[in-house]
């Protein structure tokens, strides 16, 4: 999710230490570029003089105002994010004055703005903030720390996107925290810079009770700055497998990028109060979760190996449709099946060849991957490009009013990953396991990562769709293979072959159910509130004298959808026999076969009595098997997975 060229991170603890992030920019607008760099720096200083109530107060003071009316904004959007999050709304209290000192009026020309005139040249804004949610996008204050996602916490202006900043947090009363950012040091060990504001809003904060680890691979340096409830022990036994998911990763693309500060940061909080979420910078990522290091290190691996990937596929190797970064609204980009979707593949992939995943793991993931692409109904109405442009309405959350995603969206994550698993294969198998998707990811790499920015915090050479596909020709050495790859898996609706793909590899796929009778992945709920997850293996329990509402909408995929019956209908019997539980429609399916028409009885949400015919079909759900649970695994097979999922460390070595 995030990007950028050369961006600065910087991390501090009780003194300069060197972290990172990217930043996103938005379209200048003021003062001309010369006039800009002879500006004197935007100001912002930082207090807790309540922590304990979860706010913090800003004062920011933006000098050398050449425009008539200053338009100062809370940011609407988040790098790394791609929806509207509207941070305005947790902003209270605030005050404006100009450069004779005195309180000024600020219009609101919109709820993400204050306009202030008759300023002097200079206007200073005082404001509280509230926050209260750990995680990659908002804020979140108390008495133990201040986790600060900058955009979700920092006035800014239109017009000052090129100038240099300047930010020093206070310690609150009784209290020593440490700082953990990606900013460049400043003039005292609380005080931090940034170039410009893409860089500033591009780079998180962490102020409080910090523990430090850090390691070297290939010349690199890499911090872990963590704030959780765990031991030292569990931090250091963390950081060694930290450290080794960064050196597998380094074999995929063949180097590591030039962290511009000299190092990339590790920013986790793990705490009982925190949300689960990974947001990734240009230098440095930011990773929470409410679960410990102890107990769920296999999450919080995936969560680094994901995360970490990034900081070449997204901040580096950007899509055009998210360079610059505009704060001011959504950011609409076509390319998210790979920016984030090959990150997802690449993420279990990883900790597979570094150890931490063993094979009933991975194949878990390729069955999830293979079974939830090919069957969702969402791929015959959006394309994986169509679904990444869906990220500014899925990307937030879940909306007030009801819609039918679940019938015409697949998550650009998981598509995106199924869509790296048949490209990965594939050029594997056309080369005989001499090219793979590592190549095609170094490609990128060289020609839009790699040259990175002429200014920190921006991408010079963003890609687009046809960038990527001419990178595929080019690592393929077929042009026509690509043109085709494209046009059927990310412009089309098809899906691969998978069975054939895997096959190679020592994978089967097969139909478990195959030859039982099947209405649908049907979800119940009855009256009690007793849930049945449907008739793929749900819980057994409702009293007799229940009945069944339909609790999801119902897939056109699906036998039930000829019925008429959808969300909120409550089914009555099928085949005569009432349905009380989700054990009596398993029921009702075991004494069919495939083929077999049933009555369906039921009342829709309106009141009206209605009954249906429909044919069942064959359960056509899949599952991937290793071939060592299904006949046995050649030789070569064997070799071809070896080359897919064993650690490229070892080889490196060598």
């Amino acid at each position: 999710m995030k990007r950028l060229t050369i961006g600065l991170l910087f991390l501090a603890i009780l003194g300069p230490f060197v972290a990172a992030a990217t930043l996103p920019r938005i379209i200048t607008r003021g003062a001309p570029v010369a006039s800009l760099l002879a500006a004197s720096p935007v100001r912002y200083r930082v207090s807790f003089p309540e922590p304990q109530h979860r706010w913090m107060q800003i004062e920011a003071t933006f000098p050398d105002v050449e425009t008539e009316t200053l338009e100062l904004r809370m940011s609407r959007s988040s790098p790394g994010r791609y929806s509207l999050h509207d941070f305005a709304k947790n902003v209270y209290d605030v005050h404006v004055f100009g450069s004779d000192l005195r309180e000024l009026p600020a219009t609101r020309p919109d709820p993400s703005g204050w306009n202030v005139r008759a300023h002097g040249g200079r206007v200073t804004v005082k404001y509280k903030i509230y926050g209260d949610r750990v995680d990659g996008t908002y804020l979140a204050v108390d008495s133990t720390h201040a986790h600060i996602n900058i955009p979700a916490a920092m006035m800014w202006a239109h017009g000052f996107d090129d100038r240099p900043i300047t930010i020093a947090f206070d310690q609150p009363d009784g209290l020593t925290w440490r700082v953990a950012t990606q900013l460049h040091a400043g003039a005292s060990p609380l005080e931090f810079t940034a170039a410009n504001l893409q860089y500033f809003m591009d780079s998180p904060v962490e102020f409080g009770q910090i523990a430090l680890r850090e390691f070297t691979a290939d010349g690199r340096r890499f911090r872990v700055a963590l704030h959780h409830t765990g031991t030292d022990a569990d931090l250091d036994r963390f950081v060694k497998d930290v450290e080794r998911i960064v050196r597998e990763e380094e074999t995929i693309y063949g180097e590591f990028p030039e962290y511009e500060p000299g190092a990339y940061t590790f920013l986790a909080d793990y705490v009982p109060w925190a949300e689960f979420d990974g947001m990734e910078h240009r230098n440095s990522t930011v990773i929470t979760g409410r679960s410990s290091l102890a107990r769920d290190s296999r999450d919080v691996l995936d969560t680094v190996a994901h995360e970490f990937f990034h900081c070449w596929n997204v901040e580096r190797i950007r899509p055009k449709g998210l360079e610059p970064f505009d704060f001011d609204r959504a950011n609409l980009s076509g390319e998210l099946w790979l920016a984030e979707g090959f990150t997802q593949y690449y993420g279990p992939l990883v900790l597979q060849r570094s150890g931490f995943a063993d094979l009933p793991a991975t194949t878990n993931v390729l069955n999830s991957l293979v079974d939830g692409v090919t069957l969702e109904a969402g791929r015959s109405v959006r394309s994986a490009k169509e679904m990444s442009q869906m990220a500014p309405f899925i990307d937030g959350g879940r909306p007030v009013d009801r819609t039918n995603w679940s019938n015409t969206v697949i998550s650009y994550y998981p598509f995106g990953a199924a869509i790296a698993l048949a490209m990965d294969l594939s050029l594997r198998e056309r080369g005989n396991g001499s090219v793979s998707l590592d190549d095609f990811m170094r490609a990128m790499w060289r020609k839009y990562g790699r040259p990175g920015g002429s200014r920190e915090g921006y991408v010079d050479r963003p890609y687009t769709i046809e960038d990527a596909e001419t990178t595929l020709a080019e690592v393929s050495g077929d042009r026509a293979f690509a043109r085709d790859f494209f046009a059927r898996y990310i412009q089309g609706h098809e899906v691969a072959d998978y069975a054939r793909l895997l096959a190679r590899a020592g994978f089967a796929i097969r139909r478990p159910n195959q030859g039982r009778a099947w209405l649908g992945d049907v979800r119940l709920d009855f009256r009690d509130g007793t849930n049945a997850p449907g008739t793929r293996g749900g819980s057994a329990g409702a009293s007799s004298g229940q009945r069944a509402r339909i609790a999801s909408l119902v897939s056109p995929t699906w036998p039930l959808y000829a019925s008429g019956l959808d969300q909120d209908d409550q089914l009555d019997r099928i085949d005569g026999q009432q349905i009380h539980a989700d054990t009596d429609v398993a029921a009702v399916l075991a004494r069919h076969k495939p083929g077999d028409s049933v009555t369906i009885a039921f009342v829709d949400r309106s009141g009206s009595a209605k009954t249906a015919s429909i044919t069942l079909a064959s359960n056509p759900h899949v599952e991937v098997v290793p071939a060592e649970a299904a006949g046995g695994l050649t030789a070569e097979q064997r070799g071809f997975r070896d080359r897919w999922l064993k650690s490229r460390v070892a080889l490196v070595a060598r």
